[in-house]
């Protein structure tokens, strides 16, 4: 086993200096990249039409990331929706909930959030179930969203206003690092296709997950870094506990 001294995170470079991953990085000696290898991109408003979703007939609407709050208003605006006042929003945290302050006033009486998951946000949502939600979404939904929404019998219609697609990463010219770290099975799937004779050889794979982890395995890449575990909730600390193995070993 060689030492692991450079590696790639497939996701932008943290803005806070506060990240574990610098202090991984001074550490230990090592290398850190950031670079996104899937981005969102909105679907226009002509193309959202074909699924015939009338946004201004709904009073209540579920925001499950940041990325959906943005789609969702830009894509009122382009089709000339009004944002109403009587509109509630749900929100799977407070975080997302304070977060629509950029598009409308902050009214408890309209605005409500779970804790951080969106099992969190059921009872919430069963307490004011007095109509169909919308549910804002990208083209990659979990399936457990729809899955919850369906077993808790809570009528709702998706709005696919954004996509995930992979981005270009022919810049890289090759992937030559000690490990990669992934956190999503697009990730995996843009590795692919910028690098279709991609060779795993000594690079060591991190994944966040149980899809990303599943995607790793089924384009048969052996996983050496899983997370979260019950000793390493974060991707940081799963990597710190494979280093202190790997680097004393090599």
């Amino acid at each position: 086993m060689t030492k692991v001294l450079s590696i790639l995170v497939s996701q932008p470079k943290p803005e806070s200096e506060k990240s574990p991953y610098f202090g991984l990085a001074e550490k230990h000696k090592l290398k850190i990249d950031f670079r996104s290898f899937i981005h969102i991109e909105g679907i226009g408003a002509q193309d959202f039409r074909k699924d015939r979703v009338a946004l201004e007939t709904f009073n209540a609407v579920i925001f499950t990331s940041r990325n959906a709050v943005d789609h969702y208003f830009r894509i009122c605006e382009e089709m000339r929706v009004p944002v109403r006042d009587s509109v509630k929003y749900f929100c799977v945290s407070e975080a997302i909930g304070y977060y629509l302050q950029k598009y409308v006033v902050y009214r408890k009486r309209k605005i409500f959030h779970g804790k951080q998951t969106f099992g969190d946000l059921i009872s919430v949502l069963k307490k004011h179930n007095d109509g169909p939600f919308l549910l804002p979404c990208s083209d990659i939904l979990k399936q457990d969203i729809p899955t919850q929404l369906n077993s808790n019998e809570l009528e709702f219609s998706k709005a696919v206003i954004y996509k995930t697609v992979c981005s270009d990463l022919s810049d890289l010219s090759n992937v030559n690092y000690d490990m990669l770290v992934f956190f999503s099975p697009s990730g995996i799937k843009s590795l692919f296709q910028n690098f279709p004779e991609f060779k795993q050889n000594d690079t060591r794979i991190a994944a966040f997950g149980p899809a990303t982890a599943k995607a790793v395995e089924d384009a048969g890449l052996t996983l050496n870094v899983r997370a979260p575990l019950p000793h390493a909730p974060s991707m940081s600390m799963a990597i710190e506990d494979y280093l202190k193995t790997a680097n004393k070993r090599g």
